[in-house]
């Protein structure tokens, strides 16, 4: 039942990801286009100049607001990888008990003290 609940999590997630990869982009890219803007506006001398990267900041200031859906996708990411961690961890606890000797020798022991 568990693997089921993180395997429905996981399709979730999945879908929800893959429906904001452009927004994602759309972000990354506009974000990125910002801070050069913002950089050269902290570097120019003159007034146009200013006004100029201001205004051009302002535009793109606008398209990174619009593509904040995509902090949606950052989030539906982090609980895929959330989910993969746990699934691999249920494999790895199984794994361990399988393969370590002593974890069958405790728990007979443990039997063996109650009576």
């Amino acid at each position: 039942m568990k693997k089921f609940g993180l395997l429905l999590a996981g399709g979730i997630a999945t879908v929800i990801l893959l429906s904001t990869i452009g927004p994602m982009v759309g972000l990354v890219v506009s974000l990125a286009l910002l801070y050069f803007i913002v950089k050269q506006f902290i570097k120019a001398e003159s007034t146009g100049a200013k006004i100029g990267l201001a205004i051009v900041g302002v535009i793109i200031l606008a398209a990174s607001i619009h593509n904040v859906p995509a902090i949606i996708g950052v989030a539906a990411a982090y609980v895929l990888y959330l989910v993969y961690k746990k699934w691999n961890e249920q494999k790895k606890t199984k794994i361990k008990e399988a393969s370590d000797p002593f974890v069958n020798f405790e728990k007979q022991w443990d039997e063996l003290k109650r009576y």
